[in-house]
């Protein structure tokens, strides 16, 4: 994707405490006895299950309960776990890549939002891909002559095929001046903190189209060569390199469906981690209007013979049905073993959309967040080869004492005898199915429900369709129409019940359904302070079989002058 250009886009719980002394262990254990007392009263009086506030605590020393506290100076929708910059613009994720110990990771970033134009590459670091430090920009705009920094690729060349040396970080991307986009090389010798530009950029000067840019670069281990894949209007293109500085173009993969296709990628898997069952994927940011979907992750599988991709069946397939999940990039593991890099891949998106980006409540920063990192494996589905994704496991660590219900009826009129959040951050998991009497037509959770505000998720059992709508969010009333566009994605029952697993934080949505075969991701807002859940069914009940509410911790990136 190209640089944002202003003119032109669519914006106190305590943890455990000590040992109490005898006294205290009596009044706890009489407080317990009035409490079971109390359910039991309700459920006499038919009046069902209390709500139950959930205590965001976790196990080990009595300052845990802070890991669930933002910081004062935060304003009201900055998310607890999702990566933003501390102030000013940001947008597409950069690949990352993997170096003495950390994950090095980039996004476009203008410091000079809203009045100044332009993007440059913002870094940041990482153990886990969870937590983040902030390094500050690492490739500035406006430097060598050639415009703006813009969407590419960090590799590490650890052959030395560049010439700068065995292990430097070589980055090549789009640079854009008076409105025409060229691909740029820059080097760095310092692990990627520092790059300086090649002495003869560009290294691919463009052949006098409108759209050539977002080079995604991997190395092609069979054919011992570097491909790249650059977007190019409604074609993917495919060029091949010795030393990623000269590129010779071998064949392109067209599409009259999919609009102007950004951000590509390509890689190998294994089908369900077999390592003698494997499949290309082909992906680009694409238009899916003419699939019934908004702008998205669009691949397909295949077959990669070093110069040309040939596709397994015509249409594309989504890694994401949610409005807000683009320009994702995906990556594997440089430590595991083949056979695992095969397995399993990361995935992140930018978490926003051009419909309506520069006009999201957000006075601190501007341009979204990013999504959370996800496990993405290939597997077979339904004889079909598809990307199923699920939240990296290291957002488990975030996690403090969960609440749980079960067999709980939804009546027509609903219930809010659930386990309730005390923050905005937390991890819901939830399977759901139609009573056998009077079953339901839908089935809807209301999410940071207060104030007459909430964001909806749903299940259709009728149309077997997992739903994200936001017509009643906080905000939807003051945004342009896409924003109101409710987003769904087909997601057939097991044996009648429909698993979700669901990532809310203060502004945004993230949803895997069915261990992650269908998957929604969602900028939402609801009025500060207000974060009940309340489930209600339509046209008859339904049974929440299991709900299991988990708070998640701050994960609050580490500032460069911090």
């Amino acid at each position: 994707m190209t640089g944002f250009t202003p003119e032109t886009s669519e914006p106190d719980a305590t943890g455990p405490r000590p040992a109490r002394d005898r006294r205290g262990r009596l009044i706890a254990i009489v407080a317990a006895v009035v409490a079971v007392a109390l359910v039991i009263l309700a459920v006499i009086s038919g009046g069902g299950p209390t709500p139950r506030q959930v205590q965001p605590t976790a196990s080990g020393s009595s300052t845990d309960g802070r890991r669930f506290e933002r910081p004062d100076t935060w304003s009201d929708y900055r998310p607890a776990f999702h990566l933003t910059p501390e102030a000013n613009w940001m947008n597409d994720p950069q690949r990352p890549f993997y170096l003495d110990g950390l994950w090095h990771y980039y996004y476009l970033y203008n410091a000079d939002y809203p009045n100044g134009n332009g993007t440059e590459w913002h870094h940041s670091t990482s153990t886990d891909l969870v937590h983040w430090k902030d390094e500050g920009v690492a490739i500035e705009k406006y430097r060598n002559g050639l415009g703006d920094i813009e969407t590419g690729s960090a590799v590490v060349d650890v052959n030395n095929t560049a010439g700068f040396g065995a292990g430097a970080v070589i980055a090549v991307m789009t640079q854009q001046v008076d409105g025409v986009q060229r691909q740029s090389l820059f080097s760095s010798t310092d692990g990627g903190y520092t790059f300086a530009s090649y002495s003869a950029n560009p290294v691919m000067e463009n052949p006098g189209t409108t759209d050539f840019r977002d080079p995604k670069i991997i190395w092609d281990d069979s054919h011992h060569e570097w491909v790249m894949v650059l977007a190019e209007g409604n074609k993917l293109g495919f060029y091949t390199s010795p030393d990623l500085k000269s590129w010779a173009y071998t064949s392109g993969f067209e599409r009259s469906d999919l609009g102007t296709l950004e951000c590509p990628d390509l890689f190998q898997m294994s089908v369900d981690g077999d390592p003698t069952r494997t499949r290309w994927v082909l992906a680009a940011s694409a238009n899916g209007s003419n699939y019934d979907t908004g702008a998205g992750f669009a691949y397909w599988t295949g077959e990669w013979d070093g110069s040309t991709f040939t596709a397994d069946a015509d249409a594309p397939q989504w890694l994401d049905g949610g409005a807000d999940f683009y320009a994702a990039v995906t990556w594997d593991d440089p430590r595991k073993t083949a056979a695992e890099r095969l397995s399993s891949r990361s995935a992140i998106g930018w978490m926003n959309n051009w419909a309506y980006a520069g006009d999201l409540p957000t006075a601190e920063w501007h341009g979204g967040q990013d999504s959370v990192v996800r496990t993405i494996r290939l597997s077979n589905v339904d004889g079909v080869s598809t990307l199923v994704s699920q939240p990296t496991d290291a957002l488990g660590d975030l996690g403090g004492q969960s609440a749980t219900e079960e067999s709980v009826v939804v009546p027509e009129g609903g219930t809010d005898a659930v386990p309730q959040p005390q923050t905005g951050s937390y991890r819901l998991r939830v399977a759901l199915s139609r009573a056998d009497a009077d079953p339901a037509r839908q089935v809807r959770v209301k999410l940071k429900d207060g104030a007459g505000h909430f964001v909806t998720l749903g299940y259709d059992f009728e149309r077997e369709r997992v739903f994200i709508d936001r017509t009643a969010d906080a905000i939807a009333s003051t945004m342009p129409d896409a924003y109101r566009d409710v987003r769904s994605v087909s997601s057939p029952s097991k044996d009648g019940v429909v698993d979700l697993d669901v990532l809310v934080d203060y502004s945004s949505v993230e949803v895997f359904a069915n261990g992650g075969r269908q998957t929604l991701s969602s900028l939402g807002f609801g009025v500060p302070d207000e974060n009940g859940i309340r489930v209600e069914s339509d046209g008859g009940a339904a049974v929440i079989r299991s709900f299991s509410l988990v708070p998640l911790a701050v994960a609050a990136p580490v500032r460069k002058d911090g």
